[in-house]
């Protein structure tokens, strides 16, 4: 995990004078130290912002320090919004306002009107949020106690979500070869993306990575094998397909590492001078926390890679996904994901197990080794992102994954079973009115709130389809949608 970190600034002004001004920084640093221990990443108190020049200045050193990774303001009293308005109007991280005050309750004996000059955080607040509203910002708001618990995860999810922001912003897509032939959704715009998402998308040969191949060494893939029995268990007696795999996974790591990029995609039609489709070292990658997109889709590689970052440790239980087929049994309808090879093991129930089969689609010339598990139980979502043209859209669908409802003996990947919300026949509809992808990223830590915040932040359009969703208000939403969109 990189030293990131959040900046606190709390609102008031030289109104109150000195002695309310000294309580409401003793009371501001209390409350960054409390809530620093409770969340995933240290909220540093900034100062309280009595100034327009006060908040413009820290808002600049925002803008161009790396390790801060987003703003979490509080009116701890009165605040005039004219103060914040230069500040707001050139921030470039995100922007979370958290609606809180100091006291839990009303005290009943205390409360005068030295207490109501100190406590104004009810309309305090309120008015830092119409700042926030009329330059139209995207921003987060959270109201609750600090020392409740639910706050301080919102907050901490919410943080977890501007990381994804942080990592997109400095993205780097490694492709090798171009996207499967005359597949549509996979397509898209580099250059918007690169400019909404910060995500440069380049192409390397694959001969480039035939000839890294080359320079590994045989004591390399010998420690790159003890490391693959450490974590699964070894179902194959093709050693030789398990080394070619370590050695593939060496030499993209590399690659990847050399370049700065977190993502990568390859495809089955364009293997050229390589024996196998990267299998076992895809999924191996994906379980350190590199993004990873099937037949050159770049887009699910990067979003893979900020879902990846998002999640626990900066490094969650999410995998590039495909909806493969469906068990339609009334009463009983499941969604089966899978994929050729590439599913990433955070997502398996128990320990993975290396086998090699025969891969009868692509240029292989010998049978790719792969994990193959089954996807644990557990509520999730899956997300896709698609270029509607003139605009990216997001989709997220609530699902419930459960355990494989049968054994499947024959099918050699890894897959994952799950309930789409609001029920398969009703999702599979919305989804496709939506225009989801088939390829997706399937997490389990990732919540729709929070690709919902990671949108807003991008600015771009979202789609939740959860329980409650209809086709008729789908098809609604989606017509209004597309008229705001256009206006923009």
């Amino acid at each position: 995990m990189k030293n990131y970190e959040f900046w606190f600034i709390v609102g008031s002004q030289t109104l109150y004078g000195p002695e309310v001004l000294e309580t409401v920084d003793a009371r501001a640093r209390e409350m960054a130290a409390y809530l620093t221990e409770r969340l995933p990443y240290p909220l540093v108190y900034k100062g309280t912002a009595k100034s327009a020049e006060e908040i413009s200045a820290v808002v600049r050193e925002a803008n161009y320090q790396e390790k801060c990774c987003g703003l979490v303001t509080w009116c701890h009293t009165f605040s005039p919004s004219k103060m914040w308005l230069s500040g707001l109007e050139v921030l470039r991280k995100p922007y979370c306002h958290f609606v809180t005050q100091y006291n839990r309750d009303i005290p009943n004996d205390e409360i005068d009107m030295d207490f109501m000059n100190l406590n104004q955080a009810a309309h305090g607040d309120r008015e830092h949020g119409f700042a926030g509203a009329r330059l139209r910002l995207p921003r987060k708001i959270i109201a609750g106690y600090w020392q409740n618990p639910a706050a301080a995860e919102r907050l901490g999810r919410w943080m977890r979500t501007a990381i994804g922001v942080a990592v997109s912003r400095n993205m780097k897509v490694m492709r090798f070869g171009d996207n499967m032939r005359d597949v549509a959704v996979t397509e898209g715009d580099k250059i918007e993306a690169q400019l909404k998402f910060g995500w440069q998308v380049n192409t390397w040969a694959v001969g480039d990575l035939a000839a890294e191949m080359a320079t590994v060494t045989e004591e390399e893939v010998n420690a790159q094998m003890a490391a693959y029995l450490g974590k699964y268990d070894l179902a194959t007696e093709n050693r030789e397909a398990v080394a070619y795999q370590a050695r593939e996974e060496i030499a993209i790591k590399r690659m990847l590492d050399r370049e700065g990029c977190r993502a990568f995609a390859d495809t089955f039609q364009d293997l050229y001078g390589l024996e196998q489709l990267p299998g076992l070292a895809a999924q191996d990658l994906m379980a350190q926390g590199y993004g990873f997109g099937g037949e050159g889709d770049w887009k699910v590689a990067a979003l893979l890679a900020v879902m990846k970052a998002m999640g626990k440790d900066e490094n969650g239980a999410s995998a590039f996904m495909e909806d493969y087929t469906y068990h339609l049994e009334p009463g009983r309808e499941y969604s089966l994901g899978a994929h050729m090879l590439e599913v990433c093991p955070s997502v398996a129930q128990g320990r993975p197990r290396i086998e090699t089969h025969p891969l009868g689609i692509g240029m292989n010339r010998k049978d790719p080794a792969r994990l193959v598990f089954n996807g644990k139980a557990g509520k999730g979502i899956v997300a896709s992102l698609i270029d509607m043209g003139g605009r990216f859209r997001l989709i997220v669908q609530d699902i419930e994954a459960v355990e494989p409802i049968m054994d499947m003996p024959n099918l050699p990947v890894a897959r994952v079973m799950w309930r789409a919300m609001p029920d398969l026949l009703t999702g599979v509809e919305c989804w496709i009115t939506a225009g989801g992808a088939h390829h997706t990223v399937l997490s389990y830590d990732v919540t729709a709130e929070q690709m919902r915040d990671w949108a807003a932040i991008m600015g771009i359009e979202y789609v939740h389809i959860d329980k409650d969703t209809t086709q008729e208000k789908l098809e609604q939403q989606l017509m209004l949608q597309d008229i705001a969109w256009k206006l923009r």
